[in-house]
């Protein structure tokens, strides 16, 4: 194997790149730099090769979750990896994307969290047919709970969601649809996800992961408030996510309370949150482009496809996807920090470095 074997992202610091060729899958755009004193909310990497289907594993860095950008090949990932995926976002239903829904249902069927899954519209149908092409008649009201939820989003929001049960030999639920604000897939306390709706031929989703705000605990400023380290903290976390005021009071243990205005003052330190782009299969058309620049806008790391070189824009266009050069453009205009190529054409397999050379030129403006 003559190019890389696997890229992962490990913090402000960089990008750490297992290859037999020289770093050419991370390029840094000079500028922005977060806090790099400051600990990442999650881990993302790609699940495999530049060449081999595209997925992108976000790991979180504290606490046993991890979310999934795309579902093709999930050899690469233990099952104890997968079965901390609490949530899968698949961009289309092309097979590279989606064709490892098998070994993620085999790995989670006997969990009893649920597993949810957002895709495209008619994505509902396609989950079912899956799950249909199997016999389960070892399924029955005794078997571990387990629930897929499947919904659709349209790029305003979710048209349809449905519920898949376990227990009930996964039978299609139709369930009310979940109302976000318009672009929002996910929203929780310290992080949310949004995504766009991008033409392929077929309607497909790009995906931003972003976190809210990030707020770290300075130890040294606990110590000299005589603080201890505790489940306590979690709720202070909360409180600045949410804007309380500096007057609110934090209860470290009964009988004693503290002022957020204090504790932010003395031991809570803020930044702007991590924000990951994830963008695959796309033509190059002005639609297309002003989404992914508005979803991508100053991520710290965009994940972009890159399949073709610059001298094959026609093949490219043919089958709707971007070249390298074109990937390069769209991140600079997006004013990312980090450009991550990958989904590289196999008709390049011994020219991968043009591709990330030639995306990292147009990056940087020399092109």
């Amino acid at each position: 194997m003559s190019l890389l074997e696997r890229v992962e992202a490990v913090g402000p610091g960089g990008l750490l790149v297992r290859s037999y060729k020289p770093n050419y899958s991370s390029i840094v755009l000079g500028g922005r730099k977060n806090a790099s004193s400051m600990t990442w909310l999650v881990q993302p990497s790609l699940v495999n090769d530049p060449f081999s289907d595209p997925g992108l594993f976000i790991d979180f860095r504290f606490g046993r979750r991890a979310l999934l950008f795309d579902l093709g090949d999930l050899t690469p990932l233990s099952p104890r990896q997968l079965l901390r995926v609490t949530h899968a976002f698949v961009s289309h239903t092309h097979m590279d994307h989606f064709a490892g829904f098998d070994r993620l249902l085999r790995v989670c069927l006997h969990r009893t969290t649920a597993l949810h899954l957002i895709g495209p519209a008619g994505f509902a149908d396609r989950v079912e047919n899956k799950l249909r092409a199997y016999t389960l008649n070892l399924l029955d009201a005794e078997s571990v709970d387990f629930v897929i939820v499947a919904a659709e989003f349209s790029g305003a929001g979710f048209n349809r969601v449905c519920e898949f049960c376990a227990r009930e030999a996964f039978r299609r639920c139709e369930m009310p649809p979940v109302r976000l604000s318009p672009g929002l897939l996910l929203d929780e306390d310290v992080f949310r996800v949004q995504g766009t709706v991008l033409d392929h031929g077929t309607p497909c989703l790009a995906f931003a992961f972003e976190e809210k705000v990030r707020v770290n605990v300075w130890r040294e400023g606990l110590r000299r408030l005589g603080l201890p380290v505790g489940p306590w903290l979690r709720e202070a976390r909360r409180a600045v996510r949410q804007g309380a005021p500096d007057h609110s009071q934090i209860c470290v243990r009964d009988g004693l309370a503290i002022s957020l205005g204090d504790l932010k003052q003395h031991a809570l330190r803020t930044a702007r949150g991590q924000k990951i782009a994830y963008v695959v299969d796309l033509a190059y058309d002005d639609r297309n482009i002003e989404n992914v620049i508005a979803l991508a806008r100053d991520a710290d790391q965009l994940f972009i496809e890159a399949p073709f070189l610059d001298v094959d824009a026609n093949i490219a266009a043919e089958r709707w996807h971007l070249t390298a050069r074109q990937a390069g453009h769209i991140a600079k205009r997006a004013r990312v920090a980090r450009l991550i190529p990958f989904h590289f054409s196999a008709r390049y397999r011994d020219r991968g470095d043009e591709l990330a050379h030639e995306a990292e030129e147009a990056f940087r403006g020399e092109q």
